[in-house]
């Protein structure tokens, strides 16, 4: 039908170049902030990439709810400025027969959305604990570039090692400064090289000295080795349990009904029932006047958006402090809205006064 296929055609390149812009934007957002926790040494500078990759990923339903809501906002907006909505209802057409095509062009999105949020969220978040877990259990010689003084993880000791060595868990030339209650001791070795032996690190010294100077300053030991072994810490675990709730399966936080998982339950089965109802609060907000400004029918439907997810997030925090029940938050936030959705929707359509809903209300 031409009136459908001409509204999905609009549709799709107004959603196409949303989901560009806003794709763009947070993935800049998203680079800035992870380029920042690898200056912290949160993250592995050579896994930027991956760990924003993976940042966006679970960021996608958002992305996606607000560029169709933006899309079909905008698009109906057009249509209402240029008049051909009146050419459309002249012909018989009411507001309501706009929803068919609507969620003829959405189903896909709210589709994605929800495998997304119930899948690939918790999966992302999984990857990105992982990266930054294996960073911070990296050994005191996964620390240290080629000509640079490095910290040790817990701060009693300073590594530098003249060059890099063609096997990663060895160095040479190495200098330690190690520092406790006992005094300081400096220690230098022609080569270096990391053993796990049993669940500990150490690591084996080989030609070099050790300069003992007791907390008191009454005096300087110096010896010479052959060969020296010094424990660095417990060797790391084969992989990362999934103890958060946002790196947890959907699965598993059903089998746990604790209020966190169902508070983190809860924002994932809300993203996907947030973009069917924003799609019915698109085409009740798309009404504009053509003389009003064009960018005020807009910024509704944006400050909309805004209030509902952050009535999203609050709600969670109240299911994780166990001030709310799942059922009840579901009903309250998502049950509302479509309810709300529902009545702007008949009020357009029906073209009803604040006078008729007044006498409405009063006979029922």
């Amino acid at each position: 039908m031409l009136f459908d296929s001409s509204i999905r055609k609009e549709l799709a390149r107004s959603f196409g170049a949303t989901l560009v812009v806003l794709v763009t934007v947070v993935m800049t957002m998203m680079l800035i902030r992870t380029l920042g926790q690898a200056a912290r040494g949160n993250v592995n500078p050579s896994d930027v990439m991956l760990v924003m990759g993976f940042t966006v990923l679970g960021q996608l339903p958002t992305i996606l709810s607000l560029s169709l809501f933006i899309a079909i906002v905008g698009t109906l907006s057009r249509m209402y400025r240029e008049s051909e909505m009146v050419i459309w209802f002249a012909s018989g057409r009411g507001l309501s027969s706009l929803l068919r095509p609507l969620l003829r062009f959405s189903w896909p999105v709210m589709l994605a959305v929800g495998v997304l949020s119930l899948g690939v969220w918790p999966w992302a978040n999984r990857q990105i604990q992982e990266l930054r877990f294996q960073y911070e259990q990296r050994s005191d010689i996964d620390r240290i570039a080629p000509g640079e003084f490095q910290e040790s993880a817990n701060g009693r000791r300073v590594f530098f090692i003249d060059k890099e060595s063609p096997d990663p868990q060895s160095a040479n030339n190495v200098f330690i400064l190690t520092s406790d209650a006992k005094g300081d001791a400096v220690t230098s070795a022609r080569s270096a090289r990391m053993e796990v032996r049993g669940d500990e690190r150490v690591l084996v010294l080989s030609q070099g000295q050790r300069l003992d100077t007791p907390a008191d300053k009454s005096g300087t030991r110096i010896s010479q080795f052959e060969e020296y072994s010094t424990h660095i810490g417990q060797a790391p675990p084969s992989a990362l349990d999934e103890t958060q709730a946002k790196s947890r399966a959907t699965l598993r936080l059903i089998e746990d009904p604790q209020p966190l998982y169902m508070a983190e339950l809860g924002w994932r089965l809300g993203l996907a029932l947030a973009a069917f109802n924003l799609v019915l609060l698109a085409l009740g907000l798309a009404s504009v006047n053509p003389r009003a400004s064009r960018s005020g029918n807009l910024m509704l439907a944006l400050f909309t958006f805004i209030v509902y997810y952050n009535f999203m997030t609050l709600g969670q925090s109240w299911v994780a402090a166990g001030k709310l029940g799942l059922p009840t938050y579901m009903a309250l936030l998502h049950g509302g809205t479509f309810a709300l959705a529902a009545l702007v929707l008949a009020v357009r359509h029906n073209h009803w006064s604040p006078a008729q809903l007044w006498q409405r209300g009063a006979k029922a």
